[in-house]
């Protein structure tokens, strides 16, 4: 894929976005150090993952050659872990794949418009934290950083656009 003049602020905006997020995992995961996601564990690696269209544009920018002549992974894993279960995009990963592991929490309202608090974790991770004894703050809050991705997803293209991971391979 050629390179869109037009959108390489947005690129930019994206990687600012990442930076924040990172910011917040790095804080999130030193008061967490004993989780066990690491290089080699890819069970939240699956396919059919989406992202928004910003966030696979810039994989494609960053990955065109690996797109052309790389295979993806076997069917049923991200179609981006290497042989090793490493991720090949490391440095480029959507939102998701940076958020994965971490003590997840959100606010929903449920059918008599109550608010109510819903937390979750990976499932080797809940071995060692009681994921509803952790203070707010010691968890990551999902809806500020998706509301501004989306935001970002908007003024890129107009709409909110996902693509499937697997589907960049056939892009290129």
């Amino acid at each position: 894929m050629s390179n869109d003049p037009d959108i390489t602020a947005f690129f930019e905006l994206l990687k600012i976005f990442y930076r924040k997020v990172d910011e917040e995992i790095s804080r999130l995961s030193e008061i967490h150090a004993g989780l066990k996601c690491r290089l080699g564990c890819s069970d939240c690696c699956v396919d059919k993952i989406s992202v928004f269209h910003i966030e696979a544009r810039n994989i494609t920018h960053h990955f065109e050659t690996m797109l052309r002549t790389a295979r993806p992974h076997e069917l049923g894993k991200c179609a981006f872990l290497g042989n090793q279960e490493d991720c090949r995009i490391y440095e480029h990963r959507p939102y998701v794949c940076r958020t994965q592991g971490l003590p997840l929490r959100w606010i929903d309202d449920n059918d008599k418009g109550e608010r109510i608090e819903w937390r979750d974790i990976c499932p080797k991770n809940n071995e060692i934290i009681v994921l509803m004894n952790l203070p707010e703050n010691a968890c990551f809050t999902l809806g500020h950083f998706e509301g501004l991705l989306a935001e970002l997803q908007k003024n890129a293209f107009g709409n909110l656009r996902r693509d499937q991971l697997r589907s960049l391979f056939g892009e290129i």
